[in-house]
C-alpha cells in the first residue's frame, strides 16, 4: 500500500493533548477508508502538523482528515520509505 506524508497549516500554539486529540479523530474513522494514520509531528510555533499514513490513495487520506475535523493542507505521495 502506498504511504503518504501529509501537512496541515494554520495549527499555531497546538499542544501535544491536541495533537493527540486530533490523531485519534483519525484513527477513530480510518478503516472506513482503508487508511492507516501511523506517526504525527508537530511544530506549535510554525503551526504546522505532519502525519504519516498508509492508504490506498492521497483522496482517501483527504477524506479521513475532512471528517475529522482538520483538513490536510497538502498530501504527497512518499515513493520512497526506509
Amino acid at each position: 500500500m502506498p504511504t503518504f506524508m501529509d501537512v496541515h497549516h494554520g495549527m499555531h500554539g497546538i499542544t501535544p493533548e491536541a495533537l493527540k486529540a486530533a490523531h485519534q479523530a483519525d484513527l477513530d474513522i480510518q478503516g472506513e477508508e482503508g487508511v492507516d494514520f501511523q506517526r504525527a509531528w508537530a511544530d506549535p510555533e510554525a503551526g504546522m502538523v505532519w502525519c504519516l499514513s498508509e492508504a490506498p490513495d492521497a483522496d482517501a487520506v483527504k477524506r479521513i482528515h475532512e471528517r475529522a475535523g482538520h483538513p490536510a493542507s497538502e498530501v504527497h505521495e512518499v515513493p520512497v520509505v526506509v
